[in-house]
Protein backbone atom coordinates (compact mmCIF):
# COMPACT_ATOMS: atom_id res chain seq x y z
CA UNK A 1 0.00 0.00 0.00
CA UNK A 2 1.16 3.53 -0.72
CA UNK A 3 2.63 5.47 2.11
CA UNK A 4 0.28 8.06 3.51
CA UNK A 5 0.47 8.85 7.17
CA UNK A 6 -1.66 10.63 9.73
CA UNK A 7 0.18 13.96 9.26
CA UNK A 8 -0.44 13.94 5.50
CA UNK A 9 -4.08 13.04 6.10
CA UNK A 10 -4.49 15.94 8.52
CA UNK A 11 -2.81 18.28 6.03
CA UNK A 12 -5.16 17.15 3.22
CA UNK A 13 -8.16 17.53 5.52
CA UNK A 14 -7.05 21.06 6.38
CA UNK A 15 -6.64 21.97 2.71
CA UNK A 16 -10.10 20.59 1.95
CA UNK A 17 -11.50 22.23 5.09
CA UNK A 18 -12.83 18.93 6.40
CA UNK A 19 -13.20 17.84 9.98
CA UNK A 20 -12.14 14.21 10.35
CA UNK A 21 -13.26 12.30 13.42
CA UNK A 22 -10.31 10.60 15.12
CA UNK A 23 -12.15 7.28 14.99
CA UNK A 24 -12.16 7.34 11.19
CA UNK A 25 -8.60 8.57 10.55
CA UNK A 26 -7.20 5.05 10.28
CA UNK A 27 -9.87 4.08 7.74
CA UNK A 28 -9.19 7.22 5.68
CA UNK A 29 -5.43 6.51 5.67
CA UNK A 30 -6.11 2.98 4.40
CA UNK A 31 -8.63 4.15 1.78
CA UNK A 32 -6.34 6.88 0.45
CA UNK A 33 -3.49 4.38 0.31
CA UNK A 34 -5.62 2.04 -1.82
CA UNK A 35 -6.53 4.91 -4.15
CA UNK A 36 -2.88 5.87 -4.59
CA UNK A 37 -1.98 2.21 -5.23
CA UNK A 38 -4.57 2.14 -7.99
CA UNK A 39 -2.98 5.19 -9.64
CA UNK A 40 0.46 3.55 -9.42
CA UNK A 41 -1.02 0.53 -11.19
CA UNK A 42 -2.45 2.78 -13.92
CA UNK A 43 0.93 4.47 -14.42
CA UNK A 44 2.49 1.09 -15.27
CA UNK A 45 0.19 0.57 -18.28
CA UNK A 46 1.96 0.93 -21.63
CA UNK A 47 0.16 3.60 -23.66
CA UNK A 48 2.86 4.24 -26.27
CA UNK A 49 0.72 3.14 -29.25
CA UNK A 50 -2.55 4.66 -28.03
CA UNK A 51 -3.70 7.85 -29.72
CA UNK A 52 -5.09 10.51 -27.39
CA UNK A 53 -8.82 11.13 -27.49
CA UNK A 54 -10.04 14.68 -27.85
CA UNK A 55 -13.73 15.03 -27.15
CA UNK A 56 -14.47 11.44 -28.15
CA UNK A 57 -15.67 12.28 -31.64
CA UNK A 58 -14.37 13.38 -35.00
CA UNK A 59 -17.52 15.32 -35.92
CA UNK A 60 -17.01 18.88 -37.03
CA UNK A 61 -19.25 21.86 -36.56
CA UNK A 62 -21.25 22.38 -39.72
CA UNK A 63 -22.81 25.78 -40.15
CA UNK A 64 -23.97 27.88 -43.03
CA UNK A 65 -21.86 30.68 -44.39
CA UNK A 66 -22.72 34.05 -42.89
CA UNK A 67 -23.73 36.27 -45.79
CA UNK A 68 -24.94 39.81 -45.28
CA UNK A 69 -28.30 40.46 -46.93
CA UNK A 70 -30.23 43.58 -47.62
CA UNK A 71 -33.15 44.80 -45.53
CA UNK A 72 -35.93 47.25 -46.22
CA UNK A 73 -37.32 50.02 -44.02
CA UNK A 74 -39.17 47.57 -41.76
CA UNK A 75 -35.97 45.79 -40.80
CA UNK A 76 -37.34 42.71 -42.46
CA UNK A 77 -34.63 40.49 -43.90
CA UNK A 78 -34.84 39.59 -47.55
CA UNK A 79 -37.31 36.70 -47.66
CA UNK A 80 -37.10 35.87 -43.95
CA UNK A 81 -40.67 36.90 -43.11
CA UNK A 82 -43.00 36.79 -46.06
CA UNK A 83 -45.92 38.41 -44.19
CA UNK A 84 -46.08 41.79 -42.49
CA UNK A 85 -48.84 44.04 -41.23
CA UNK A 86 -48.58 47.72 -40.25
CA UNK A 87 -44.77 47.56 -40.28
CA UNK A 88 -44.69 44.51 -37.99
CA UNK A 89 -43.53 41.04 -38.96
CA UNK A 90 -46.22 38.35 -38.82
CA UNK A 91 -45.32 34.98 -37.38
CA UNK A 92 -47.48 31.87 -36.92
CA UNK A 93 -49.43 31.81 -33.64
CA UNK A 94 -47.81 29.87 -30.79
CA UNK A 95 -50.92 29.03 -28.77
Amino acid sequence: MSEINKQELEHLAELARLELPEKQEKKFVEDLGKILDHFKELQEINTDNVEPMIGGTELKNVSREDIAGGTDDTGKGAGDFPDSKDGYLKVPPVF
